[in-house]
């Protein structure tokens, strides 16, 4: 008997977790599996991050339910960095601090969607968006750019995509899964359209603000008139590497911010205490262990283009930021290695884990079913590694 509500029934599992479990199975077996599904760094957080927790720790003051939106050192410290690096006008009161970007993301859709609002969502998108939208029972609505306009969609596209039960619109940028990155001009593009339409909230996804490689990191919540109208989310995961910290944020309206306060109160509360005292120190600390992770992630997004370039069939574009490419692979669609056909871009990441023992993700779950996302937050090594047993694959589907 299965008592699940219709709920859960409706809501798919994470592309991204559901590939890193496959990969974990065939570990399991004794199968050497190279990991580039999960989007996590593979550096370890920076050493005066982990002496903050440490001292927290000893210090014995910070057992206690910390407060719901966080300690106020945090949201304080968080609200400077925002005026600081991102010029957006903001104070501690319009901070919100979560589990997780993630977190952060699903308490927005939770606080302002009623049934039936749409939300309109960039494509290629974060597998999460569509289904936390859906869980907040609003209506998703793709727009996509293609792989020609660096997965970027047009203002015009966005414009055509609002009907009068559009509630919001996200987008991320740097983008996971594309790695594309909005210039200034195409976010001012952007905020026109959304200061003509009064009631629809815009959510910025900017937790790959720091592994940038265009040269300029532009939040849309600076612009005249847009604080008012935006969510900011980011977090500490990737440009701290503290993924296993759980901690992200939101920067929003005071309205916003209360209703997700009262969100949190009544599900999750405040998080982790110790992981805030280290967020502390991540935010207000020093940054070169971040200036030094970035550094690595573009020298190896330039190994792994060449090496993808490399491969007769795949069409790659150059990504802007994030730590990912994400190719057009629907050459291989319709082949054979003689035992398994390949029809599609999941059976196509199925087939490179069986055959290359490489883990990667369909772009199905992302919104662009024509390509795979591969990660490059791994070492050289395993990289080029990685690619040459992709490539010897690839070379045997006819």
């Amino acid at each position: 008997m299965s008592n699940l509500s219709n709920r859960i029934n409706a809501l798919a599992e994470s592309a991204t977790i559901a590939m890193a479990t496959k990969a974990r199975e065939f570990k399991s077996r004794g199968i050497d599996v190279i990991s580039l599904s999960l989007g996590e760094p593979d550096f370890k957080t920076p050493k005066h991050v982990q002496e903050a927790a440490k001292e927290a720790i000893d210090e014995g003051l910070y057992f206690s339910y910390p407060p719901v939106p966080g300690y106020p050192e945090l949201r304080k410290g968080i609200a400077e960095k925002l005026q600081k690096e991102n010029g957006i006008t903001c104070t501690d009161k319009n901070i919100l601090v979560s589990g997780g970007a993630k977190h952060s993301i699903s308490n927005v859709f939770l606080t302002i969607l009623n049934p039936g609002d749409e939300v309109i969502i960039y494509a290629p998108y974060w597998v999460s968006y569509v289904d936390m939208v859906k869980l907040a029972e609003g209506v998703p609505v793709i727009i996509e750019g293609s792989i020609e306009q660096d997965f970027k969609a047009s203002a015009a596209q966005l414009e055509a995509a609002i009907t009068e039960k559009t509630k919001a619109i996200i987008y991320s940028s740097p983008c996971n899964p594309s790695g594309a990155v909005f210039s200034k001009e195409a976010l001012q593009e952007i905020a026109e359209v959304v200061l003509k339409h009064e009631n629809i909230m815009l959510i910025a996804d900017e937790i790959y603000e720091y592994i940038n490689f265009s040269g300029e990191h532009v939040s849309i919540a600076s612009f005249p008139g847009m604080f008012e109208r935006t969510v900011t989310v980011n977090g500490f995961s990737k440009g701290f590497a503290m993924t296993g910290w759980r901690v992200g944020y939101i920067c929003a309206p005071e309205w916003l911010v209360k209703g997700g306060n009262k969100m949190q109160g009544q599900t999750t509360s405040g998080i982790c205490s110790i992981a805030q005292r280290a967020a502390i120190t991540a935010v207000t600390g020093d940054m070169e262990p971040t200036k030094e992770m970035a550094a690595a992630y573009k020298r190896r997004r330039k190994l792994v283009l060449d090496l993808l370039n490399e491969i007769p069939g795949i069409k790659t574009n150059e990504p802007e930021g994030a730590f990912y490419v994400f190719p057009d692979m629907s050459e291989f669609f319709g082949k054979s290695d003689g035992e398994t056909k390949v029809n599609n871009s999941g059976e196509l990441a199925l087939y490179l884990l069986s055959k290359a023992h490489v883990s990667t993700v369909s772009g199905a779950a992302f919104g662009s079913p024509n390509c795979i996302r591969i990660s490059y937050a791994a070492s050289d090594d395993n990289l080029k590694k990685a690619l040459a047993q992709i490539k010897q694959a690839l070379a045997e589907l006819k």
